[in-house]
């Protein structure tokens, strides 16, 4: 346990001090909803219709340009190696190092989304749903991009392959997650079962992607 919240702390504090990661995916989450009234124009009630789907679409794609460092530092030093030869099971590194990639990637993309909602005219009663849609959603991208980043491990130019992996994978996420912000703002649909879907999406990926990303992991440092 202590070996568990050490490498997560351990990642968690490396992602922070780099920032790198974690700034350019939040300039690039800014840029993208800055730039869609300026496309759309000033159509406010189309704006409030496709916020949504804008939002977690800059979300996703944000999120993938952070998505190859989940190992990549620790693959290039060599802590790779050893960690897979520590205490530590090497389906639980690979959940960890995604559950870290989450907290420094998909948490502040989510609580900033109600911010940038305020650009594409988002109604307010629809920003607590979309911030807990995206919560209870982005488990899900961080473990899955996890799979796409030990795949593509140790490859040149790993990150349009590794987004050509992950991308598809992550609609069912897409839909569910516009679902349930856009049942809070035009109704009357509840958006209790597509939140669900998320959750059980997540769920899924934390138990699931662990293990494919261990297998992909102990490939690719043969």
């Amino acid at each position: 346990m202590k070996a568990a919240l050490a490498l997560l702390s351990r990642d968690v504090k490396l992602a922070w001090r780099e920032g790198g990661a974690i700034g350019t995916a939040l300039g690039f989450y800014l840029v993208v909803v800055a730039i869609t009234p300026l496309g759309l124009g000033p159509d406010l009630n189309l704006l409030a219709r496709i916020a949504p789907g804008m939002l977690w679409i800059a979300l996703l794609l944000a999120g993938l340009l952070s998505a190859d460092r989940i190992f990549h530092n620790d693959y290039e030093d060599g802590a790779l190696d050893v960690l897979i030869t520590g205490p530590l099971p090497l389906p639980l590194v690979a959940a960890l190092k995604s559950l870290a990639h989450w907290i420094t990637t998909g948490v502040p993309l989510a609580l900033l989304a109600p911010l940038l909602g305020l650009l594409l005219n988002l109604p307010p009663k629809a920003s607590p749903l979309l911030v807990l849609a995206m919560l209870a959603g982005t488990p899900a991208v961080s473990f899955v991009a996890a799979i796409g980043a030990s795949l593509t491990l140790g490859l040149r130019r790993s990150g349009l392959l590794l987004a050509l992996l992950v991308l598809p994978l992550y609609v069912p996420v897409l839909i569910f997650g516009v679902a349930t912000a856009s049942a809070a703002i035009t109704g009357p649909a509840s958006p209790w079962p597509p939140l669900l879907m998320l959750c059980g999406l997540s769920l899924a990926s934390i138990v699931l992607a662990p293990i494919a990303a261990a297998a992909a992991l102990r490939n690719a440092l043969r």
